[in-house]
C-alpha cells in the first residue's frame, strides 16, 4: 500500500505571545503530537464486529501499531475475518500450509480463529519476530531471498504489496511464484483497483465482489483478486463489463 503523507494545515508549530514568554505548541501541533504518540503505542486492539462462521465476535486481536513509514495500514475487522475464514476454508488438510506476504493483520486473525493452523508471515517489520518460527524476514526488493524450505511449499498464498506501483507488484509476483505449488496453489491478492490489469497479466487473477477496507480509511479503492472461482464466497468473481 502506498504511503500517504499528511501535511499540516499551516507551517507554524509554535506560537509566541511576546519575547519573554516561552514558546508554546499551537492547538494544531498539539493535536498532531497527540496523534503521533498514540500511533507509537506498541499494541492496539481490534474488536471483531461480525457474526460470520468461524468468527471471534467480541474477541480482541492484538496488533502492533501501524508504522506509516513502512506503508502499514491494517485491515478493519470485517475484512480481516472474511479473508481469514477464506484461507481456512482453502486449507484442505491439517498438513497444508498458508503464507501471508506483508499482511500481518491477516496472520493475526487466522491464528486467532484457529491457533493450530500452519501459517507463515513474511514481513519486513522485525517487530513481528514476536511470532517466532512463523515469522520470516521479507524484503520485496529481494523476492527470492527466502529460505529454501519455503520454495513451492504453500497451498494458499495471500499477498498485499506494500506499494501501489507496477514495480512492486512485479516483485511480489516473483515471491508468490517462489512460494506457491506450481499449478496447485490458491492465490489471493489484496491491492488497489489500479492494479487489476497487471494482476491478471502477471498471475492470472480475477477481481472479486468483496471490497477490502482498512481501519485508516484509505482513499485508494482496494480490491481482492483470486486465481480460483470462490463461488458464493467473497462476493464471487465479478463479471467483465
Amino acid at each position: 500500500m502506498e504511503e500517504e503523507q499528511v501535511k499540516p494545515q499551516n507551517d507554524t508549530a509554535f506560537t509566541e505571545d511576546d519575547d519573554d514568554d516561552p514558546p508554546t505548541l499551537s492547538s494544531h501541533a498539539l493535536a498532531a503530537l497527540k496523534e503521533f504518540l498514540q500511533q507509537q503505542q506498541p499494541i492496539t486492539d481490534q474488536t471483531s464486529q461480525t457474526d460470520g462462521e468461524g468468527s471471534e465476535t467480541g474477541e480482541k486481536v492484538a496488533l502492533v501499531a501501524e508504522d506509516w513509514r513502512l506503508s502499514q495500514f491494517w485491515y478493519d475487522p470485517l475484512t480481516a475475518e472474511t479473508v481469514a475464514n477464506e484461507v481456512l476454508a482453502l486449507l484442505t488438510n491439517p498438513s497444508s500450509l498458508a503464507v501471508c506476504i506483508a499482511c500481518p493483520t491477516l496472520y493475526a486473525y487466522i491464528k486467532k480463529i484457529d491457533p493450530s493452523v500452519n501459517v507463515q508471515l513474511l514481513e519486513y517489520d522485525k517487530r513481528f519476530e514476536q511470532y517466532g518460527s512463523d515469522f520470516t524476514f521479507y524484503d520485496y526488493n529481494k523476492p527470492e531471498d527466502l529460505p529454501g524450505q519455503l520454495k513451492h511449499a504453500f497451498q494458499v498464498v495471500v499477498a498485499d504489496p506494500p506499494y501501489l506501483s507496477q514495480e512492486c507488484l512485479e516483485k511480489v509476483a516473483q515471491a508468490i511464484s517462489f512460494l506457491a505449488i506450481p499449478g496447485k496453489s490458491y492465490l489471493l491478492l489484496l491491492t488497489g483497483d489500479v492494479q487489476k490489469d497487471k494482476a491478471a497479466e502477471l498471475l492470472g487473477l480475477h477481481s472479486c465482489g468483496f471490497r477490502p477496507q482498512h481501519s485508516s480509511k484509505l482513499g485508494n479503492e482496494f480490491r481482492l483478486f483470486t486465481n480460483y472461482d470462490p463461488g458464493m464466497r467473497l462476493g464471487g468473481w465479478e463479471l467483465e463489463k
